[in-house]
Order: C-alpha cells, then structure tokens, then sequence
C-alpha cells in the first residue's frame, strides 16, 4: 500500500503518469488551487478507471508556498493515523521537500519525492547494486523520466558506465516491463 500526496501545481496530469497501474490498496491525494485546476480528458478517463482511492483538496492560496504547507500538515496527520510503516509518496518536481523527507526519513518513515504516481516509484530496487539512497533515488529518476527501456538503459550505462549500468538495468528490467520496446 502506498498513500501519494499530488503536488498539482507543480507536476499538473504528468503527476498522475501511471495511476492506471495503482491498486485498490493505493491512495492518491491530489493537492490543487485555482492556479490549476484544469486536467486532460485523456487523464481524467484514466483516474477515473483507476482501482485506487483518489482524494481531492482544493487548497486556499494567497501565500507563497501555501498548497506545499497544506500539503505537508496533511502528511504529518497521514503518518500520525495511518501509521509510521507505510510508503507515503509527494508528487512533485519542486526539490524544496528534501528536508521534509530528510526528516522522516530519520524518524524511519518511509517518505520520497517521485515524479509521479507509477508504482514503479515505489517498487523495491535491488540493494546489491542500488547500494545507496542517492543511486536509488537517481535510478527511479531515470525510470520515470524515460518512456523506453532503451531510453532508461542508455541512460543508466551513460551515469555508471557500460558494466554497472547494464548490471543496474538488468535488475531493474522486471519492474519496466510496462515500458515500450525489448
């Protein structure tokens, strides 16, 4: 189970790249403001043949940063209720998070920043050869940021050179499966 708390604002219907492959276990909560509150048809048919459970706020705005704020007191009430042993998920590109995760992350919450909802940001990598949370962290970039799995493996062996990168992408290639090519 994995609970997404959507930065609309800032990721608009890429935040949502994937929802079709969340669960009924899955929880999406999607953060918008009157600065966005427009989604594609093509996405909106896509959320709404999703099996997770996809909760709306409209934030009150007039602040700067006052979606993030509202955002991140959510979390604090999501960790507090649901429980400290679950994945919890910001959907954003706005890197000014880190520390929120830096400070869960201590409290041995499992908190990250994704680019999206595709569960692929949640999958478990393969900890002999992701040996650390800023690989980790980069490979699932590279995933979410590529739509082939030529595109992710050039990618890969073009950070950690032909050998460890092939190895990361053979590891990691059960969990791309849904990705266009061989």
């Amino acid at each position: 189970m994995s609970y997404y708390l959507v930065d609309y604002e800032n990721v608009k219907s890429d935040g949502f790249k994937g929802i079709d492959l969340l669960t009924e276990n899955d929880e999406v909560y999607v953060f918008y403001s009157d600065n966005s509150k427009t989604i594609t048809f093509e996405m909106m048919e896509k959320i709404n043949k999703s099996s997770a459970t996809i909760l709306y706020q409209k934030v009150e705005t007039g602040h700067k940063n006052a979606l993030d704020f509202q955002l991140v007191s959510y979390l604090g009430y999501m960790i507090g209720e649901k429980g400290m042993d679950k994945q919890y998920c910001i959907v954003t590109k706005d890197m000014g998070y880190n520390c929120l995760v830096s400070f869960w992350n201590k409290e041995n919450v499992s908190v990250s920043i994704v680019p999206n909802v595709h569960p692929i940001n949640t999958a478990p990598a393969d900890p002999a050869l992701i040996n650390s949370d800023s690989v980790e962290e980069e490979v699932r970039k590279i995933i979410a940021n590529y739509k082939t799995k030529q595109g992710i493996n050039n990618a890969l062996v073009k950070k950690y050179g032909t050998t460890r990168g092939g190895e990361i992408y053979k590891s990691i290639k059960p969990m791309i499966k849904d990705k266009k090519g061989r």
